[in-house]
């Protein structure tokens, strides 16, 4: 598989500061092991092998880049890792560190969770196709259930249209201009936002959803990392 625009410079930011307190574990989530391999390293190398991709910054907490290279990087072949990042105080500021350290002639910026190691080519050339054609591309999926609006005393308020409803996942690609202003913007509003697409919405700029895979899962509590077991022990889940 590849992506019509070979000439263009792919990089991925891989935010990985979480400090994963769903998951109850000593080890923070990245450096958890699936498969006897750090999620973190398994997750590198999606990007590490996609044709477009040319460079992957991780971003990780300053006190952890010891970690990182002991259990992550030094044991395994990556050749795109070009740098560790330092990560902030949230999800939102380790991603604008991680935007400000791009060099200038990247031209997409792919940007992926560290404990997303499900995802696939297809759905990374997917939503870099869009992105190169309308600037902005999330992969997401149907939402399955019935989703109900609360109150702040839990009484339902409303119950949207399941068929209008999306789970954002990443990757979430973006032109790296657009991304930029983004962030640079949100930080001078002081506006926040759950993921980058927020913040890029917040521009006013239109976000195009590419069908993603539920597959594609975030391994966030032990729930999560005993269906990780399954779907790594068997490649044709995803």
């Amino acid at each position: 598989m590849k992506w019509a625009l070979m000439n263009s410079k792919v990089c991925t930011l891989i935010p990985a500061a979480g400090k994963g307190n769903r998951m109850a574990h000593s080890l923070k989530k990245p450096y958890l092991k699936l498969a006897k391999k750090p999620i973190l390293a398994h997750t590198i190398q999606r990007f590490e092998q996609n044709t477009a991709v040319d460079a992957i910054f991780v971003i990780v907490d300053e006190g952890d880049f010891s970690e990182c290279c002991k259990t992550v990087l030094d044991p395994y072949p990556f050749t795109k890792v070009q740098k560790l990042v330092a990560g902030g105080e949230t999800r939102q500021r380790s991603v604008y560190n991680g935007v400000r350290a791009l060099s200038a002639d990247v031209d997409f910026v792919i940007v992926h969770d560290g404990v997303r190691p499900f995802v696939t080519d297809e759905t990374i050339f997917a939503c870099l196709t869009a992105a190169d054609q309308c600037g902005a591309a999330v992969a997401a999926v149907p939402v399955k259930d019935t989703i109900k609006v609360a109150d702040e005393n839990c009484f339902i308020t409303e119950t949207p249209d399941r068929e209008r409803l999306w789970a954002v996942q990443t990757p979430q690609v973006f032109r790296k201009t657009l991304l930029q202003e983004a962030h640079q913007t949100a930080r001078e509003q002081q506006l926040t936002g759950t993921d980058d697409a927020a913040l890029v919405e917040q521009l006013g700029f239109p976000v195009q959803l590419v069908k993603g895979s539920y597959a594609n899962l975030k391994i966030t509590t032990p729930v999560d990392l005993q269906i990780a077991e399954v779907l790594v022990s068997d490649p044709t889940l995803w």
